[in-house]
């Protein structure tokens, strides 16, 4: 394998266009972890950099034949160079790119009766990948990420999502109207996640084709998404508690509507996005 020592490289240019979101092209991939879940999700690097120094730990060890043999270019690299291209504050031992994959409207809502959680100005990443991540875990179909929410494929938002933005067909739209019209045209109810005046999530039918819109942390929901809503929806919350982690409300949510699936079908249950 070739060997960086220079943080003149390309590869580290590559990797700070990235970063800096002046590539949208492609995504970075921090850690052994990430990297290992994105291959297991057939989301293969085009390239890699390893920390020379830890080319023999037992983790990368397992890792690299499974690089090699998918082609990916790998390369060693010093701790200078590692420091400029991983964004934690120890730099990881592997960063890799890979090219981004996002799906369209079409793509998002074609499932039979489908459960898309849809993401309005969340802004902190963390909480952006932390929504992919209770979707997939509750058997949601999708998520959508629109208005002014942070990216789903930046480094914090993927490692948030701990692999489900790579498993989970994902969506970015920042016009949150037309995902909305998407929604439409594809026979989905709207449901607007509110603080207070709509109904417990219980009450309020989950089991067929719906759009779960969360709002971003503090402002929550726009009034002109609620207004658009079919149904407004609110999760009760003992006093003094008056709000809740947007991840949380999506969990909620999602798993509500699992829950409702499975009463209607007992015995047959499966959603949209499982055979």
């Amino acid at each position: 394998m070739k060997h960086i020592t220079s943080r003149q490289n390309s590869l580290v240019s590559r990797c700070r266009d990235v970063l800096r979101g002046r590539d949208r092209n492609r995504i970075l991939l921090d850690g052994v972890h990430l990297v290992a879940e994105a291959i297991d999700a057939g989301v293969i690097p085009t390239e890699a950099a390893v920390a020379h120094a830890a080319l023999a730990t037992p983790e990368l060890a397992a890792l690299l034949p499974q690089l090699i043999a998918a082609g990916v270019d790998v390369i060693t690299a010093n701790p200078l160079v590692m420091s400029a291209i991983s964004p934690v504050k120890s730099s990881s031992p592997i960063v890799a790119l890979a090219a981004r994959h996002t799906v369209t409207a079409d793509e998002l809502f074609q499932p039979d009766a489908p459960v898309i959680v849809g993401a309005v100005n969340v802004q902190h990443p963390g909480n952006v990948g932390a929504i992919a991540r209770v979707a997939e875990a509750g058997g949601a179909s999708g998520v959508a990420v629109t208005g002014q929410s942070a990216d789903p494929f930046g480094w914090k938002a993927l490692r948030g999502s701990m692999g489900s933005a790579f498993r989970l067909p994902l969506l970015t739209e920042p016009d949150t109207g037309r995902l909305v019209q998407a929604a439409r045209r594809h026979h989905c109810r709207v449901i607007a996640a509110v603080p207070r005046g709509g109904r417990p999530p219980d009450e309020v039918s989950l089991a067929g084709a719906v759009l779960l819109m969360v709002g971003g942390e503090g402002a929550g929901l726009p009034s002109e998404v609620v207004d658009k809503a079919d149904e407004r929806v609110t999760i009760p919350m003992t006093s003094p508690v008056e709000s809740l982690n947007t991840a949380v409300c999506a969990a909620l949510l999602v798993y509500e509507a699992r829950r409702q699936r499975r009463a209607e079908s007992p015995h047959g249950f499966a959603l949209s996005r499982q055979s």
